[in-house]
Formats: structure tokens, sequence, C-alpha cells
């Protein structure tokens, strides 16, 4: 996502003709949408996005039982406690 916006941002710069930006190479401008596609590329096939997605379901999941769990009074997952 980071290559993306530095690319939308560079882009901005170049076609607008600010600062030291316009005189850049198109290449130079346009070179973080390459790497975001790159970056994409290799989250997608590594898995590493899938995972992240695992990870934050099974973060609210683990949030939900805690929080229902301190409602009833319970011990939580995490030793804690309401009272």
């Amino acid at each position: 996502m980071w290559f993306l916006a530095l690319g939308l941002l560079g882009l901005a710069l170049k076609y607008l003709e600010v600062g030291m930006v316009a005189g850049w190479s198109w290449w130079i401008v346009l070179s973080p949408f390459a790497m975001a596609v790159a970056w994409w590329a290799w989250a997608d096939s590594s898995g590493y996005t899938k995972r992240r997605v695992i990870e934050r379901e099974d973060r609210r999941k683990q949030d939900r039982i805690d929080r229902q769990k301190t409602n009833m009074g319970m011990k939580t997952g995490n030793g804690q406690r309401r009272k």
C-alpha cells in the first residue's frame, strides 16, 4: 500500500511539475507502481496475505470470547476477571 501511495504522490508531483520531481525521468516516477505489483504478487503467492487475514480473524474471535466471558463474570483467556 505504501508503494501505491508513493507512486500516486510522485505521479501528481511530476504531472503538476512541482519541485525537483519535475526533472525526474518517468521511469523513476512510475517505479513505485512496479514495486507495488511485485509486492502484491509475492504476498499472494507466499500466503502472507492469507496468514494476516487468519491472524486478524483469530484475534477478533478471541476478543469476542474474552468479552463474553468478562460479561458473565468468568476468567478470560488472559486470567483477568471482571467484578
